[in-house]
This record gives structure tokens, C-alpha cells and sequence, in this order.
């Protein structure tokens, strides 16, 4: 990163980010999973991402703080429908707040294809790293907590006591909380946008697997 981007991320961070993350926190509704501490990881492994696959930060900043400005229920039938109505949330806060006009579209664009059940695929480099580390997130020690801890917010089991992983059924994602590994978790390696995110998303799904593995031996040992 040369010196005047590094100044630019600089400014960028001392004026705006206390801003987007003011509102972020503001914004009601998260679940187990989806607050301020998700964001802060999210911004972090995005800025990250950015350096490495040349991103512009006043773009994924700002993405990375708002993704989750509207929070709409794991279990909710308007799932799906959340990431663009935080995107319109995020672009209407960025305009009154008087952020450059410009940088607008490619916000809104990163925050509406980062969800995965939206399905929207992302057209930028932003939007790209933005769904890459809010997927990244879901991986790893971080994802299995996560993962756990809005299941038990749901009031979902941990597992299936007949079929804990699956072995002969289809995975039921409004289930067990182990099912969600199946259903989606395991997936998400193979559906990562940049080389940097690829890389880390195969290291932390291995870990996940190591899990599996540790949690079948203490089920039926």
C-alpha cells in the first residue's frame, strides 16, 4: 500500500469510521451472532482482504460497518430480503451523513451481495471481499461459536440424536444447530470470490472438520 493510501485509509478511519460504527451499533434487532463484535471482525478481515487484492477502502470501510444495519431473523421468511434492505438502510444514513456521492452504488451494491441467501452476485472487487469476509466469519473456532450460539438462541439441539451428521438424511437447516455445518458451513470454501479469502476459508473449514471429527468421538465413542 503506498504512502498517500495509507494516509487516505488513515483519514477515512479517524473521520468516518466512528460514525459507521455509532450507527451499526445503534441499529436494533441482532442476534447472538450478528453484533458489534461480528462487525469488528468483519471490518478487520475486510480491510485485510482489501490490501491484498487492491480494494478501495472508502468502499469496503464503510460496507463492512453497515452490512448488517437491518438485522431480519435467522427463521424469518424475509430472510432472504436483508441484505438489500440494510444496502438502502446503509445508503440513506451514507447520504444524509454527507459521504461522497459517488461511492454510493458500490456500497450499496457490496452490503446487498454479501448475504448468502439474497444470491446476488458480486460485480466488484469490494463487493467480492466484502462476501468473502462476512463468509470468513462463519468458519473457523469464531463460525462454530457462532453458529452455536444463535441455535441456542432459536432453541434449536445441538444435534440430531438419531443422525448427528447426517449420514442419511438431508440436512435440515432450521434444525439442529450441527446441521447448519451441512446445510451451508462446508460450503462456503467453494464459493469464495477472491484467492486471499479462498485460502483462509480452506484453513478454517479444515478446522471445522477436526471438530466434526472430535464431536463424533464424543457422541459415540
Amino acid at each position: 500500500m503506498s504512502a498517500n493510501a495509507i494516509n487516505a485509509l488513515d483519514e477515512l478511519r479517524g473521520e468516518w469510521e466512528p460514525r459507521f460504527r455509532q450507527f451499526a451499533s445503534d441499529q436494533p434487532g441482532a442476534d447472538p451472532g450478528h453484533g458489534l463484535v461480528h462487525l469488528e471482525r468483519v471490518v478487520g478481515t475486510a480491510l485485510g482482504l482489501a490490501a491484498e487484492e487492491g480494494a478501495r477502502a472508502e468502499v469496503v470501510l464503510p460496507a463492512a460497518w453497515l452490512h448488517d444495519c437491518v438485522h431480519v431473523a435467522k427463521d424469518s421468511r424475509d430472510r432472504a430480503h436483508a441484505s438489500r434492505l440494510a444496502a438502502d438502510h446503509a445508503a440513506r444514513f451514507l447520504q444524509d451523513a454527507g459521504y461522497p456521492e459517488q461511492l454510493l452504488p458500490d456500497i450499496h451494491h457490496a452490503i446487498e451481495s454479501h448475504s448468502y441467501s439474497a444470491g446476488i452476485p458480486p460485480r466488484t472487487i469490494e463487493a467480492k471481499v466484502i462476501q468473502d469476509a462476512d463468509r470468513l466469519d462463519a468458519l473457523g473456532a469464531i463460525g462454530i461459536a457462532r453458529c452455536f450460539a444463535v441455535g441456542a438462541a432459536l432453541g434449536r439441539p445441538l444435534y440430531d440424536s438419531e443422525d448427528p451428521f447426517c449420514s442419511s438424511r438431508e440436512p435440515d437447516d432450521g434444525g439442529a444447530s450441527v446441521d447448519h455445518f451441512y446445510a451451508k458451513l462446508l460450503k462456503l470454501a467453494g464459493t469464495m470470490q477472491t484467492v486471499a479469502g479462498r485460502r483462509e476459508a480452506e484453513r478454517r473449514t479444515a478446522f471445522i472438520r477436526a471438530f466434526i471429527a472430535q464431536l463424533a468421538s464424543e457422541i459415540r465413542p
